[in-house]
């Protein structure tokens, strides 16, 4: 299996707008809307996030993943003096669990720098990222703040 980058372009909206998404239909499915109204809080939350990661992160790499040709997810890093965050990293249903997500995180830690990232404190990601050997390094409220020390490459 084939895990690649490429630079997300604006043709990709569709695609990343779906990828995230899928990371909220848990609450989408709590909430009784109907399907336009769960599209119009996608499109609104999706667009703002998109916002707030360009302006605090305009360095940061914002890349669709693509596994065996099809385009699978995204990772979102931001390398920076300190070392590298992940802004984000979220695939599609049909490509978790297969070791996709193991081998981006895989590949960033190998680049000899410490890595951090926060994450939901009751997302289920955050045992795999501990098996990772990532560490709370901090509690701010819903979400935590991991760590990995640089590791030699």
């Amino acid at each position: 299996m084939a895990v690649e980058l490429r630079a997300a372009t604006p043709a990709d909206e569709d695609l990343l707008r779906r990828v995230y998404r899928s990371t909220r239909e848990d609450e989408l499915a709590l909430t009784g809307w109907a399907e336009a109204e769960k599209d119009a809080f996608i499109r609104m939350q999706f667009d703002a996030q998109k916002r707030s990661y360009e302006e605090q992160c305009p360095n940061a790499s914002f890349d669709v993943v693509v596994v065996g040709g099809v385009p699978a997810g995204r990772l979102y890093v931001d390398r920076r003096e300190e070392g590298t965050h992940i802004l984000d990293v979220a695939l599609l249903p049909e490509f978790r669990g297969a070791g996709v997500g193991s081998e981006l995180l895989r590949r960033l830690l190998n680049e000899g720098r410490p890595v951090s990232l926060y994450v939901e404190r009751f997302n289920p990601a955050l045992s795999w990222y501990r098996r990772l050997g990532f560490a709370v390094v901090a509690d701010e409220g819903v979400y935590l703040r991991l760590e990995k020390p640089a590791q030699a490459s």
